[in-house]
């Protein structure tokens, strides 16, 4: 889609559109067929976004927004931090695939950002709760702190990918409980 001129503004409007599907839906709607597996086998796809998400087994990008095979590219990492490969992932996204949005999507109740707030990890787990810690400081509020790392994701693709032309990035907090996503 986004090859066929879909810009920021239009994506974002998609994407509401979708969770307001979602919210009401008892199953996801997006397109799955087997016609849309080998039309996107033969001819690549085309997402119209790009939605950096943590990795929560409850939260899932594609029913979100009720999207289907070939609409999201997803990146999913525990607590939607920031490294070399997410940010490549993203560039990716946005110079070959055409993506014009980002959203980087947290949540609440999230474990990395209750591990970051709350606990002292070892091993690799670490590497992610030093990074949430460097985005939230002191917050002790864990949607709160949720949001601040967000919006540090958020900063760093502004940073990394250097303003790349048409593209916006925007953060949003998915509520678990009810389905509803809020964009910040």
């Amino acid at each position: 889609m986004s090859k066929e001129g879909l810009n920021a503004q239009e994506a974002l409007e998609k994407l509401k559109a979708g969770n307001k599907r979602y919210l009401e839906a008892a199953t996801n709607p997006g397109n799955i067929s087997p016609q849309l597996r080998k039309d996107t086998c033969e001819n690549g796809q085309s997402p119209y976004a790009v939605i950096v998400a943590c990795s929560d087994s409850r939260v899932i990008p594609e029913g979100i927004f009720t999207a289907g095979i070939g609409e999201l590219f997803v990146i999913r990492v525990a607590g939607n931090v920031m490294d070399k490969h997410q940010i490549g992932s993203v560039e990716y996204a946005t110079e070959h695939l055409g993506c014009k949005l980002v959203v980087v999507l947290g949540h609440d109740h999230c474990g990395a950002v209750g591990a970051a707030v709350h606990d002292e990890p070892s091993g690799f787990v670490k590497y992610i709760t030093d990074e949430i810690r460097k985005a939230i400081g002191d917050e002790k509020d864990e949607l709160r702190a949720s949001c601040l790392n967000v919006k540090q994701s958020v900063s760093v693709l502004k940073e990394s990918l250097g303003g790349e032309a048409g593209v916006e990035i925007v953060g949003a907090i998915y509520h678990i409980a009810d389905g509803a996503v809020e964009f910040l």
